[in-house]
């Protein structure tokens, strides 16, 4: 057995072993080619980046604001209070109710509104009413909690 009868196991050499000469067959530019960014060292391409033309990220309109501090409320309008107490004879609300009843999830934040009318005397409680949602709860001899 010499050194230059010696080769490595079939299946381990899995890479070029690049930039060890000319002789070598991949010395030189080391398998870069010659000029461009891809062939110097240090390149990484940016995300997004589409070789020159304008990204797509920067070409496409923006427009809007969205607050940070916006808090929004599940609408639910007194005609689906009204609903409830057609089919289930229920006369208390509250975020379980509405919950158990498909009208909103555990963590919403509810706000009752006006739309329909309310002919029942309920106890409704809820994070926020509209004004006028009081108004018809309190005209219908129910009350208002929040």
């Amino acid at each position: 057995m010499d050194l230059q009868t010696l080769k490595p196991v079939q299946g381990t050499r899995s890479k070029k072993i690049i930039g060890r000469g000319a002789g070598s067959g991949l010395g030189g530019t080391s398998t870069r080619g010659s000029k461009g960014a891809k062939s110097r060292s240090g390149y990484s391409r940016k995300i997004g980046f589409e070789g020159g033309q304008m990204p797509l990220q920067r070409r496409v309109p923006k427009f809007g604001f969205k607050s940070i501090n916006r808090v929004e409320f599940k609408a639910i309008n007194l005609k689906e209070i009204q609903t409830l107490v057609d089919k289930k004879g229920i006369s208390e609300f509250n975020q379980d109710v509405f919950v158990e009843n498909g009208l909103a999830s555990k963590n919403d934040l509810i706000k009752i509104l006006a739309n329909g009318t309310l002919s029942a005397k309920v106890t409704v409680r809820a994070d926020a009413f509209s004004e006028k949602a009081k108004e018809a709860i309190v005209a219908a001899g129910g009350t208002v909690e929040e």
